[in-house]
Protein backbone atom coordinates (compact mmCIF):
# COMPACT_ATOMS: atom_id res chain seq x y z
CA UNK A 1 0.00 0.00 0.00
CA UNK A 2 0.98 3.09 -0.59
CA UNK A 3 1.93 5.99 1.66
CA UNK A 4 0.12 9.20 1.93
CA UNK A 5 3.73 10.70 0.43
CA UNK A 6 3.91 8.58 -2.50
CA UNK A 7 -0.03 8.83 -3.45
CA UNK A 8 0.37 12.89 -3.17
CA UNK A 9 3.65 12.52 -5.76
CA UNK A 10 1.42 10.64 -7.71
CA UNK A 11 -1.15 12.72 -7.83
CA UNK A 12 0.34 16.57 -8.43
CA UNK A 13 2.33 14.16 -11.48
CA UNK A 14 -1.01 13.42 -12.45
CA UNK A 15 -2.53 16.82 -12.01
CA UNK A 16 0.50 18.50 -14.09
CA UNK A 17 -0.19 16.05 -17.13
CA UNK A 18 -3.84 16.98 -17.05
CA UNK A 19 -3.86 20.87 -16.88
CA UNK A 20 -0.38 20.66 -19.12
CA UNK A 21 1.38 22.76 -16.34
CA UNK A 22 5.61 22.12 -15.79
CA UNK A 23 7.06 21.97 -13.03
CA UNK A 24 8.06 26.15 -13.10
CA UNK A 25 4.88 27.02 -13.35
CA UNK A 26 3.52 24.75 -10.77
CA UNK A 27 6.50 25.58 -8.07
CA UNK A 28 6.38 29.24 -8.96
CA UNK A 29 2.26 29.28 -8.09
CA UNK A 30 2.95 27.82 -4.75
CA UNK A 31 5.59 29.30 -3.68
CA UNK A 32 8.73 27.27 -4.32
CA UNK A 33 11.72 27.17 -6.81
CA UNK A 34 11.66 24.55 -9.66
CA UNK A 35 14.65 22.76 -7.79
CA UNK A 36 12.54 22.29 -4.58
CA UNK A 37 9.46 21.20 -6.56
CA UNK A 38 11.32 18.55 -8.13
CA UNK A 39 13.49 17.23 -4.70
CA UNK A 40 9.66 16.49 -3.36
CA UNK A 41 8.42 14.78 -6.57
CA UNK A 42 11.40 12.68 -6.47
CA UNK A 43 11.12 11.94 -3.01
CA UNK A 44 14.24 13.64 -1.64
CA UNK A 45 12.56 15.98 0.12
CA UNK A 46 9.47 15.90 1.75
CA UNK A 47 5.75 17.94 0.82
CA UNK A 48 4.62 19.71 3.97
CA UNK A 49 1.26 20.16 5.31
CA UNK A 50 1.67 24.34 3.54
CA UNK A 51 2.72 22.67 0.18
CA UNK A 52 -0.55 20.46 -0.19
CA UNK A 53 -3.01 24.10 1.05
CA UNK A 54 -1.68 25.97 -1.74
CA UNK A 55 -1.12 22.70 -4.21
CA UNK A 56 -4.65 22.25 -3.41
CA UNK A 57 -5.73 25.97 -3.74
CA UNK A 58 -4.03 25.94 -6.77
CA UNK A 59 -5.86 23.45 -8.42
CA UNK A 60 -8.96 24.56 -6.78
CA UNK A 61 -10.36 21.70 -5.00
CA UNK A 62 -10.22 21.35 -1.42
CA UNK A 63 -7.46 19.84 0.49
CA UNK A 64 -8.35 16.50 1.61
CA UNK A 65 -9.59 16.11 -1.98
CA UNK A 66 -6.24 16.42 -3.18
CA UNK A 67 -4.94 13.78 -0.73
CA UNK A 68 -7.39 11.30 -1.61
CA UNK A 69 -5.53 9.92 -4.19
CA UNK A 70 -4.76 11.20 -8.52
CA UNK A 71 -8.16 9.65 -9.48
CA UNK A 72 -10.38 11.39 -6.99
CA UNK A 73 -8.29 14.16 -7.66
CA UNK A 74 -8.77 14.59 -10.93
CA UNK A 75 -12.50 14.35 -11.03
CA UNK A 76 -12.45 17.48 -8.54
CA UNK A 77 -10.03 19.52 -10.84
CA UNK A 78 -12.51 22.30 -12.33
CA UNK A 79 -13.54 22.10 -16.14
CA UNK A 80 -11.82 25.48 -16.50
CA UNK A 81 -8.44 24.27 -15.48
CA UNK A 82 -8.51 21.39 -18.04
CA UNK A 83 -7.47 22.57 -21.28
CA UNK A 84 -9.64 22.46 -24.02
CA UNK A 85 -7.48 23.17 -26.99
CA UNK A 86 -5.07 19.94 -27.66
CA UNK A 87 -6.84 17.73 -25.57
CA UNK A 88 -6.81 13.99 -25.99
CA UNK A 89 -7.60 11.73 -23.31
CA UNK A 90 -6.15 8.11 -25.10
CA UNK A 91 -3.77 7.50 -27.77
CA UNK A 92 -5.68 5.77 -30.79
CA UNK A 93 -5.27 2.60 -31.15
CA UNK A 94 -6.57 1.84 -34.46
CA UNK A 95 -4.98 3.09 -37.99
CA UNK A 96 -7.07 5.78 -39.03
CA UNK A 97 -10.05 5.24 -41.76
CA UNK A 98 -9.69 6.31 -45.34
CA UNK A 99 -10.78 9.40 -46.39
CA UNK A 100 -13.99 9.34 -47.89
CA UNK A 101 -13.93 9.98 -52.06
CA UNK A 102 -14.81 13.30 -52.73
CA UNK A 103 -18.30 13.66 -54.58
CA UNK A 104 -18.35 13.60 -58.29
CA UNK A 105 -18.95 17.09 -59.98
CA UNK A 106 -22.26 16.66 -61.81
CA UNK A 107 -21.67 17.12 -65.90
CA UNK A 108 -22.69 20.31 -67.56
CA UNK A 109 -26.10 20.23 -68.95
CA UNK A 110 -25.97 20.41 -72.67
CA UNK A 111 -28.29 21.16 -75.07
CA UNK A 112 -30.33 18.23 -77.67
CA UNK A 113 -27.48 16.69 -80.31
CA UNK A 114 -29.21 17.26 -83.33
CA UNK A 115 -30.32 13.52 -85.13
CA UNK A 116 -27.91 13.78 -87.79
CA UNK A 117 -24.65 14.30 -85.20
CA UNK A 118 -22.74 10.58 -85.19
CA UNK A 119 -23.18 8.23 -82.01
CA UNK A 120 -20.37 9.22 -79.37
CA UNK A 121 -17.51 6.75 -79.00
CA UNK A 122 -17.92 4.05 -76.93
CA UNK A 123 -16.01 4.36 -73.45
CA UNK A 124 -12.45 2.57 -73.46
CA UNK A 125 -12.44 -0.54 -72.18
CA UNK A 126 -11.30 -0.91 -68.17
CA UNK A 127 -8.03 -2.32 -68.88
CA UNK A 128 -6.90 0.92 -71.30
CA UNK A 129 -6.94 3.11 -67.61
CA UNK A 130 -3.41 4.14 -66.62
CA UNK A 131 -2.74 1.61 -63.42
CA UNK A 132 -2.33 3.19 -60.18
CA UNK A 133 -0.65 1.89 -56.78
CA UNK A 134 -2.90 1.62 -53.45
CA UNK A 135 -2.90 4.79 -51.99
CA UNK A 136 -1.94 5.02 -48.18
CA UNK A 137 -4.43 6.13 -46.25
CA UNK A 138 -5.01 9.70 -45.36
CA UNK A 139 -3.60 9.68 -41.23
CA UNK A 140 -6.01 11.91 -39.18
CA UNK A 141 -3.86 14.68 -37.38
CA UNK A 142 -3.17 14.64 -34.14
CA UNK A 143 -5.29 16.69 -31.46
CA UNK A 144 -2.56 18.47 -30.25
CA UNK A 145 1.51 18.51 -30.22
CA UNK A 146 2.91 15.06 -30.16
CA UNK A 147 4.29 14.77 -26.63
CA UNK A 148 0.78 15.04 -25.59
CA UNK A 149 -0.29 11.63 -27.03
CA UNK A 150 2.22 10.11 -24.13
CA UNK A 151 1.32 12.85 -21.77
CA UNK A 152 -2.28 12.04 -21.80
CA UNK A 153 -2.16 8.22 -21.94
CA UNK A 154 -0.22 7.87 -18.67
CA UNK A 155 -2.71 10.06 -17.43
CA UNK A 156 -5.01 7.72 -18.68
CA UNK A 157 -3.58 4.34 -17.30
CA UNK A 158 -3.25 6.21 -14.21
CA UNK A 159 -6.80 6.93 -14.11
CA UNK A 160 -8.14 3.48 -15.03
CA UNK A 161 -5.79 1.67 -12.76
CA UNK A 162 -7.25 4.16 -9.78
CA UNK A 163 -3.71 5.86 -8.76
CA UNK A 164 -1.89 2.39 -8.60
CA UNK A 165 1.51 3.16 -10.33
CA UNK A 166 2.23 -0.24 -10.10
CA UNK A 167 -0.60 -1.38 -12.34
CA UNK A 168 -0.55 1.58 -14.60
CA UNK A 169 3.22 1.22 -15.63
CA UNK A 170 2.66 -2.60 -16.18
CA UNK A 171 -0.94 -1.46 -18.51
CA UNK A 172 1.44 1.09 -20.33
CA UNK A 173 3.92 -1.60 -21.31
CA UNK A 174 1.66 -4.46 -22.55
CA UNK A 175 0.07 -1.57 -24.85
CA UNK A 176 3.73 -0.07 -25.78
CA UNK A 177 3.96 -1.32 -29.37
CA UNK A 178 0.39 -0.39 -30.76
CA UNK A 179 0.96 3.37 -28.94
CA UNK A 180 4.14 4.11 -30.41
CA UNK A 181 3.22 2.79 -33.70
CA UNK A 182 0.14 5.52 -33.27
CA UNK A 183 2.51 8.05 -31.96
CA UNK A 184 4.58 7.35 -35.10
CA UNK A 185 1.67 7.46 -37.78
CA UNK A 186 0.57 10.48 -35.85
CA UNK A 187 4.35 11.78 -36.39
CA UNK A 188 3.92 11.36 -40.17
CA UNK A 189 1.47 13.45 -40.82
CA UNK A 190 2.32 16.40 -43.37
CA UNK A 191 5.74 14.70 -43.96
CA UNK A 192 7.07 15.58 -47.43
CA UNK A 193 6.82 11.76 -48.71
CA UNK A 194 5.38 8.50 -47.91
CA UNK A 195 7.26 5.89 -46.67
CA UNK A 196 6.81 2.09 -47.76
CA UNK A 197 5.54 0.29 -44.87
CA UNK A 198 5.59 -3.61 -46.18
CA UNK A 199 7.74 -3.05 -49.08
CA UNK A 200 9.03 -6.36 -50.39
CA UNK A 201 12.11 -8.01 -48.42
CA UNK A 202 15.57 -8.47 -50.37
CA UNK A 203 16.35 -12.28 -49.98
CA UNK A 204 19.56 -11.31 -47.84
CA UNK A 205 16.69 -9.76 -45.21
CA UNK A 206 15.12 -12.75 -44.45
CA UNK A 207 15.95 -14.99 -42.05
CA UNK A 208 17.38 -18.70 -43.14
CA UNK A 209 15.29 -20.05 -40.53
CA UNK A 210 12.43 -19.65 -38.11
CA UNK A 211 15.18 -19.55 -35.16
CA UNK A 212 17.79 -18.20 -37.84
CA UNK A 213 19.25 -14.81 -38.46
CA UNK A 214 19.26 -13.24 -41.86
CA UNK A 215 22.75 -12.06 -43.41
CA UNK A 216 23.17 -8.65 -42.09
CA UNK A 217 26.20 -8.04 -39.80
CA UNK A 218 25.03 -5.27 -37.69
CA UNK A 219 28.34 -4.37 -35.81
CA UNK A 220 27.74 -5.33 -32.48
CA UNK A 221 30.71 -4.18 -30.21
CA UNK A 222 32.53 -7.29 -27.64
CA UNK A 223 35.95 -6.05 -27.39
CA UNK A 224 39.01 -5.28 -24.96
CA UNK A 225 41.97 -3.46 -25.40
CA UNK A 226 44.24 -6.46 -25.43
CA UNK A 227 47.64 -4.83 -24.85
CA UNK A 228 46.38 -3.61 -21.65
CA UNK A 229 45.01 -6.61 -20.21
CA UNK A 230 48.01 -8.11 -21.37
CA UNK A 231 50.00 -5.89 -19.27
CA UNK A 232 47.83 -5.78 -16.28
CA UNK A 233 47.86 -9.51 -15.73
CA UNK A 234 51.77 -9.42 -16.36
CA UNK A 235 51.83 -6.69 -13.35
CA UNK A 236 53.29 -4.07 -15.33
CA UNK A 237 49.81 -1.27 -15.16
CA UNK A 238 47.37 -0.80 -12.61
CA UNK A 239 44.45 1.42 -13.85
CA UNK A 240 41.24 2.33 -12.27
CA UNK A 241 38.75 1.91 -14.73
CA UNK A 242 34.90 3.66 -15.20
CA UNK A 243 31.97 1.76 -16.88
CA UNK A 244 30.15 4.03 -18.63
CA UNK A 245 26.91 4.06 -20.22
CA UNK A 246 25.39 5.91 -22.73
CA UNK A 247 21.82 6.80 -21.93
CA UNK A 248 18.67 5.78 -23.93
CA UNK A 249 21.62 4.22 -26.99
CA UNK A 250 18.18 2.75 -29.41
CA UNK A 251 16.60 6.63 -28.98
CA UNK A 252 19.64 8.20 -29.88
CA UNK A 253 19.84 6.24 -32.88
CA UNK A 254 16.38 6.63 -34.42
CA UNK A 255 18.11 10.20 -36.16
CA UNK A 256 19.94 7.49 -38.87
CA UNK A 257 19.85 7.49 -42.64
CA UNK A 258 16.51 5.28 -43.17
CA UNK A 259 15.60 3.73 -46.74
CA UNK A 260 12.15 5.19 -47.86
CA UNK A 261 10.83 2.97 -50.13
CA UNK A 262 11.49 -0.59 -51.62
CA UNK A 263 15.21 -1.69 -51.86
CA UNK A 264 16.47 -1.56 -55.34
CA UNK A 265 19.71 -4.18 -56.25
CA UNK A 266 22.97 -2.50 -57.55
CA UNK A 267 26.84 -3.54 -58.28
CA UNK A 268 30.02 -1.82 -58.28
CA UNK A 269 32.07 -0.21 -56.05
CA UNK A 270 29.64 3.11 -55.79
CA UNK A 271 28.21 4.88 -52.58
CA UNK A 272 25.19 7.58 -53.09
CA UNK A 273 25.05 10.08 -49.68
CA UNK A 274 21.37 10.06 -50.65
CA UNK A 275 20.20 6.77 -50.44
CA UNK A 276 20.70 3.81 -47.82
CA UNK A 277 20.07 0.29 -47.27
CA UNK A 278 22.72 -2.63 -46.76
CA UNK A 279 25.88 -3.37 -48.60
CA UNK A 280 28.20 -6.15 -49.46
CA UNK A 281 31.61 -5.18 -48.76
CA UNK A 282 35.34 -6.23 -48.08
CA UNK A 283 36.19 -4.21 -44.78
CA UNK A 284 40.05 -4.67 -45.27
CA UNK A 285 41.56 -4.82 -42.11
CA UNK A 286 41.32 -3.01 -39.06
CA UNK A 287 45.20 -2.23 -37.89
CA UNK A 288 44.06 0.30 -34.80
CA UNK A 289 45.05 -1.16 -31.74
CA UNK A 290 43.90 1.28 -29.07
CA UNK A 291 39.94 0.99 -31.12
CA UNK A 292 37.69 -1.45 -32.01
CA UNK A 293 37.02 -1.82 -35.73
CA UNK A 294 33.54 -0.64 -36.77
CA UNK A 295 32.83 -4.44 -37.16
CA UNK A 296 32.24 -5.26 -33.42
CA UNK A 297 33.46 -8.66 -32.61
CA UNK A 298 33.57 -10.32 -35.86
CA UNK A 299 36.64 -12.05 -36.51
CA UNK A 300 36.32 -13.93 -39.69
CA UNK A 301 38.02 -12.41 -42.45
CA UNK A 302 36.09 -11.37 -45.94
CA UNK A 303 33.26 -9.73 -47.38
CA UNK A 304 30.43 -9.73 -45.33
CA UNK A 305 27.06 -7.64 -45.55
CA UNK A 306 26.76 -4.72 -43.06
CA UNK A 307 24.21 -1.23 -42.94
CA UNK A 308 24.52 2.05 -43.87
CA UNK A 309 25.69 3.41 -40.86
CA UNK A 310 28.53 0.68 -40.45
CA UNK A 311 29.47 1.89 -43.93
CA UNK A 312 29.88 4.90 -43.12
CA UNK A 313 32.05 5.00 -40.03
CA UNK A 314 34.19 2.86 -42.45
CA UNK A 315 33.99 5.50 -44.66
CA UNK A 316 35.04 8.67 -41.82
CA UNK A 317 37.57 6.36 -40.67
CA UNK A 318 39.27 5.78 -43.36
CA UNK A 319 39.79 9.77 -43.76
CA UNK A 320 41.26 9.35 -40.25
CA UNK A 321 43.64 7.25 -41.57
CA UNK A 322 42.78 3.91 -39.31
CA UNK A 323 41.70 1.84 -42.06
CA UNK A 324 41.67 1.72 -45.84
CA UNK A 325 38.44 2.51 -47.68
CA UNK A 326 36.07 -0.44 -47.54
CA UNK A 327 35.48 -1.90 -51.42
CA UNK A 328 31.54 -2.21 -52.21
CA UNK A 329 30.63 -5.42 -54.44
CA UNK A 330 26.70 -4.79 -54.28
CA UNK A 331 24.03 -2.87 -52.44
CA UNK A 332 20.42 -2.86 -51.64
CA UNK A 333 19.16 0.59 -51.30
CA UNK A 334 16.66 3.47 -51.51
CA UNK A 335 15.84 7.11 -51.63
CA UNK A 336 16.61 8.11 -47.65
CA UNK A 337 16.09 10.38 -45.19
CA UNK A 338 17.56 11.36 -41.70
CA UNK A 339 14.17 12.88 -40.72
CA UNK A 340 11.99 9.97 -40.63
CA UNK A 341 11.56 9.08 -36.93
CA UNK A 342 12.71 12.53 -36.24
CA UNK A 343 9.23 13.99 -35.33
CA UNK A 344 8.53 11.01 -32.76
CA UNK A 345 11.84 10.78 -31.70
CA UNK A 346 11.70 14.53 -30.55
CA UNK A 347 8.47 13.84 -29.01
CA UNK A 348 9.51 11.00 -26.77
CA UNK A 349 12.71 13.03 -25.35
CA UNK A 350 10.91 15.64 -24.44
CA UNK A 351 9.15 13.84 -22.17
CA UNK A 352 11.63 11.42 -20.71
CA UNK A 353 12.95 14.39 -20.12
CA UNK A 354 10.12 15.97 -18.05
CA UNK A 355 9.44 12.63 -16.12
CA UNK A 356 13.57 12.37 -15.52
CA UNK A 357 12.69 15.67 -13.76
CA UNK A 358 9.86 14.46 -12.01
CA UNK A 359 11.43 11.73 -11.06
CA UNK A 360 8.31 10.13 -12.83
CA UNK A 361 9.33 6.54 -12.99
CA UNK A 362 6.03 5.25 -14.80
CA UNK A 363 6.59 7.52 -17.27
CA UNK A 364 10.17 6.62 -17.92
CA UNK A 365 9.88 3.25 -17.96
CA UNK A 366 6.98 3.40 -20.32
CA UNK A 367 9.08 5.72 -22.77
CA UNK A 368 11.88 2.88 -22.31
CA UNK A 369 9.24 0.23 -23.41
CA UNK A 370 8.37 2.57 -26.57
CA UNK A 371 11.44 3.13 -28.11
CA UNK A 372 13.23 0.05 -27.24
CA UNK A 373 9.71 -2.16 -28.64
CA UNK A 374 9.87 -0.19 -31.75
CA UNK A 375 13.05 -0.97 -32.58
CA UNK A 376 12.77 -5.02 -31.73
CA UNK A 377 9.39 -5.20 -33.97
CA UNK A 378 9.59 -3.62 -36.73
CA UNK A 379 11.14 -6.44 -38.40
CA UNK A 380 9.74 -9.60 -38.55
CA UNK A 381 7.54 -10.09 -35.57
CA UNK A 382 4.28 -10.87 -34.89
CA UNK A 383 3.91 -8.20 -31.86
CA UNK A 384 3.68 -5.67 -34.91
CA UNK A 385 1.51 -5.84 -37.55
CA UNK A 386 1.82 -2.70 -39.04
CA UNK A 387 5.07 -2.88 -40.93
CA UNK A 388 7.92 -4.48 -41.53
CA UNK A 389 11.12 -3.11 -42.31
CA UNK A 390 13.97 -5.55 -40.75
CA UNK A 391 16.29 -3.34 -43.19
CA UNK A 392 15.26 -0.05 -40.30
CA UNK A 393 15.34 -2.32 -37.45
CA UNK A 394 19.20 -3.41 -38.67
CA UNK A 395 19.88 0.61 -39.57
CA UNK A 396 19.18 1.59 -35.89
CA UNK A 397 20.73 -0.94 -34.51
CA UNK A 398 24.03 -0.23 -36.32
CA UNK A 399 23.32 3.34 -35.86
CA UNK A 400 23.79 2.65 -31.90
CA UNK A 401 26.77 0.86 -32.13
CA UNK A 402 28.37 3.78 -34.17
CA UNK A 403 27.10 6.54 -31.66
CA UNK A 404 28.93 4.26 -29.02
CA UNK A 405 32.39 3.98 -31.21
CA UNK A 406 32.00 7.68 -31.97
CA UNK A 407 31.96 8.28 -28.03
CA UNK A 408 34.71 5.97 -27.95
CA UNK A 409 37.31 7.75 -30.44
CA UNK A 410 36.21 10.97 -28.38
CA UNK A 411 37.39 9.91 -25.69
CA UNK A 412 40.21 8.67 -27.30
CA UNK A 413 41.19 11.95 -28.70
CA UNK A 414 40.88 13.51 -25.74
CA UNK A 415 43.66 11.20 -24.22
CA UNK A 416 41.13 8.73 -22.02
CA UNK A 417 42.23 5.37 -22.50
CA UNK A 418 39.96 3.30 -23.92
CA UNK A 419 39.99 -0.01 -21.84
CA UNK A 420 36.71 -1.46 -23.50
CA UNK A 421 33.76 -1.51 -25.49
CA UNK A 422 30.35 -3.89 -25.40
CA UNK A 423 27.03 -4.25 -26.28
CA UNK A 424 25.16 -1.20 -27.19
CA UNK A 425 26.12 1.29 -24.54
CA UNK A 426 28.67 0.38 -22.42
CA UNK A 427 31.86 2.17 -22.42
CA UNK A 428 34.92 1.29 -20.61
CA UNK A 429 37.73 4.36 -19.83
CA UNK A 430 40.76 5.27 -17.64
CA UNK A 431 41.06 8.89 -16.82
CA UNK A 432 39.34 12.04 -16.10
CA UNK A 433 36.05 10.96 -18.00
CA UNK A 434 33.78 14.37 -16.71
CA UNK A 435 36.04 16.36 -18.85
CA UNK A 436 34.93 14.81 -21.64
CA UNK A 437 31.67 13.61 -21.60
CA UNK A 438 28.60 15.13 -19.21
CA UNK A 439 27.81 13.74 -16.65
CA UNK A 440 23.33 12.83 -16.05
CA UNK A 441 20.67 10.93 -17.42
CA UNK A 442 19.64 13.27 -20.36
CA UNK A 443 20.38 11.78 -23.89
CA UNK A 444 23.57 13.90 -24.78
CA UNK A 445 24.81 13.03 -21.39
CA UNK A 446 26.57 9.94 -19.82
CA UNK A 447 26.56 7.53 -15.96
CA UNK A 448 28.78 5.78 -14.87
CA UNK A 449 27.67 2.13 -14.26
CA UNK A 450 30.70 0.69 -12.30
CA UNK A 451 34.47 1.14 -11.12
CA UNK A 452 37.13 -1.17 -10.65
CA UNK A 453 41.36 -1.91 -11.07
CA UNK A 454 42.28 -3.59 -13.68
CA UNK A 455 45.58 -4.79 -12.78
CA UNK A 456 44.49 -5.25 -9.56
CA UNK A 457 41.63 -7.49 -8.61
CA UNK A 458 41.95 -8.72 -12.50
Amino acid sequence: MMSTEETLRLTVAALMQLTRERQPDVAAAIGLTQPQLSRRQSGKSSWTLTDCDRLAAHWGMPTLDLLAGPTHAAGCLPAARRPTVGTQTAMPLDPPAPAPPAPRRAAPTAAPAPAETAPAPAPAPAAAAPSSAPRTPRRAAPAGPLPDLIRDRVAAALTEAGGDADAAQAALIKSAVPDVMALFAASRVGGRYEHSEFPPTADILRKRSQKASDLIWEGRPKWRNRDLYRAAQAGHIRLEVTALDMNAAYLAAMKAWLPIGKLVHSEGDHHDPKRSGVHLVDPGEWTSPDLPSPLGSRQEPGPLWITEPTLRLFFRCAKMDLCDRPRIFESWTSGASEGLLEKMRRAIVTVRDEAIANGDEVTTEYIKSMYSKFVSTIGESAANREIRRPDWMHIIRSQAFVNLWLKAHKAHDAGLTVVGMSGTDELHVSGDWRKVFPEGRGLSQVKAKSIYTLGGNE
